[in-house]
């Protein structure tokens, strides 16, 4: 008779978060979940099975939600111990669709263990696909970022499927241990066979003519000025911070530069949309053939009539990136589509107003959502696709399927997200480069910055809460992979898979 097997679950939920970034200790995630695994199997009814799985959520999200605690003391609105009650409310929210897995797994496998991993694999797959969807979608840490130093697979099944195989490496474990020999040794076999399939290719050293194609490809810039967020609210610490990007960045080559600045680059203190002195300043900073792509924040007027006569008020802002050319042209735009609920918009907002809650972004103006992912032409360098931050977290939402880009570019702001929020944030990134075949390139104001090829390997990277800059040449695209062509289609196809053998098993067990 298992004792205490509540608290045994919430300890394997609070462990079973080692396995992402930083600490990447994913043989302690493998082995947290084979905890669940067992501690679900031998519940001796839904209720219990719930429960535990419910628990075991809990303390999993705690843990690698951690980061969001520390975006409380960035605004002056909310007290900053309310960040600690926020990591617990989301995680009282986002525990449940573990414990719907748990749940259908156990209702429906009763009759042999190995269905019963089967399906649990099956519907964590699913859940959390639908946690990434319902309610404008909470994607962060999906399982399967566990598993992206060999995540491959992803090309194929994604990283929902790829979660779906770090569940079935816990249940081989299990299985194991059951001594269930036969099908702990199947699973066994069939997790290290992808495992080894999905290890990206190791680099090797490049041959002359690789290296002289590499330096044909476009040179790119990408700088980390290490300015906090607070910083750059503040207008005379802004200025200094638009000197330091542009003195970073250098002065122009003999050969075409693509510049990249991080998300807030061009902060409140700034209208690159409307001010031509600025544009032309950020102009002479390039190269006839040079362009700049940086973040930045444009506001939208209207006019309105009050006492003083007809004045613009401002009454939506979008998040977005510009691309500026050597004539200060705006060349492009992409504005940011998936918004952060309660930090780049406050939901209903007249009713949570008024019992005092904000948005974490400062300021009263709610931001407007884009269109979604559209790939920008950059003559000289090819198409660029962009997602603003939290958006690089949305696999299968990312790149243009109409048009596709030869690479992503992910500014970011991650001053927000302490020292757990940056490395969880690039790993997620990564997946995305995988999955996609297409290389990401990360500029953020304080870390962590990086250029990532199409096979996820982090080329060069300048560490948190340090100033840098990059200058590499830009990755080339891989043939678009099968999820690229099919997007969450094949996880989803994968999960019904799995539901397949587990009915078979079902049955072979009668």
């Amino acid at each position: 008779m298992m004792r205490f097997p509540k608290m045994m679950a919430f300890a394997a939920g609070l462990a079973s978060a080692a396995g992402f970034a930083p600490l990447d200790l994913w043989p302690v995630t493998i082995i947290a979940f084979a905890v669940l695994i067992w501690i679900v199997d031998t519940a001796p009814d839904l209720r219990a099975a719930l429960g535990r799985s419910y628990l075991f959520g809990l303390g999993h999200f705690i843990v690698g939600l951690n980061w969001i605690a520390g975006a409380f003391r960035y605004q002056d609105t909310m007290p900053v111990w309310l960040g600690g009650v926020a990591v617990v409310l989301l995680s009282i929210y986002v525990a449940v669709y573990p414990a719907f897995a748990a749940g259908l797994a156990w209702r429906w496998s009763r009759q042999s263990k190995a269905a019963f991993v089967l399906l649990f694999a099956a519907s964590w797959i699913v859940t959390e696909y639908l946690r990434a969807v319902l309610f404008t979608g909470f994607a962060w840490n999906p399982l399967g970022v566990t598993f992206v130093n060999f995540g491959g697979m992803a090309t194929i099944i994604g990283t929902y499927g790829l979660s779906g195989i770090v569940i079935l490496a816990a249940g081989a474990l299990y299985l194991l241990a059951q001594r269930q020999w036969w099908g702990g040794s199947v699973s066994a076999v069939l997790v290290v066979a992808i495992a080894t399939v999905g290890l990206p290719p190791i680099k090797v050293t490049k041959s002359d003519a690789e290296f002289e194609a590499e330096q044909r490809r476009p040179l790119v810039v990408v700088v980390q000025p290490n300015i906090g967020l607070n910083e750059g609210r503040d207008l005379a610490v802004a200025r200094t911070g638009l000197e330091k990007l542009a003195q970073l960045s250098g002065p122009p080559r003999a050969e075409p530069r693509l510049l990249f600045w991080p998300e807030a680059a061009m902060n409140d203190a700034y209208e690159i949309a409307y001010d031509d002195r600025l544009r032309a300043d950020l102009a002479s900073l390039l190269g006839p053939r040079d362009l700049l792509v940086t973040g930045g924040t444009r506001v939208e007027y209207a006019r309105r009539r009050s006492g003083a006569g007809i004045e613009e008020i401002g009454v939506a802002a979008t998040n977005s990136a510009f691309v500026v050319d050597a004539k200060g042209t705006i060349r492009g735009r992409y504005d940011k589509a998936h918004l952060v609920p309660y930090g780049e918009y406050l939901p209903m907002r007249p009713l949570l107003s008024a019992i005092g809650l904000n948005r974490l972004v400062p300021g009263d103006i709610d931001f407007r959502p884009g269109p979604g992912p559209r790939s920008i032409e950059l003559p000289g360098f090819g198409k660029m696709g962009v997602q603003i931050c939290y958006e690089i977290i949305f696999s299968g939402h990312v790149a243009d399927r109409v048009s596709r880009p030869d690479f992503l570019f992910n500014p970011s702001n991650d001053a927000w997200f302490g020292s757990w929020g940056p490395p969880e944030h690039l790993a997620q990134a990564r997946l995305r480069a995988i999955e996609e075949g297409l290389p990401v390139i990360r500029s953020t104001p304080t870390g962590i910055s990086a250029v990532i090829d199409s096979d996820g390997h982090v080329i060069v990277a300048l560490p948190m809460n340090k100033a840098g800059v990059i200058q590499t040449w830009l990755p080339a695209p891989a043939p678009p992979t099968l999820f690229a062509r099919y997007g969450n289609i094949l996880p989803l196809g994968f999960a019904l898979t799995l539901i397949a053998f587990a009915v078979a098993l079902r049955r072979w067990g009668r």
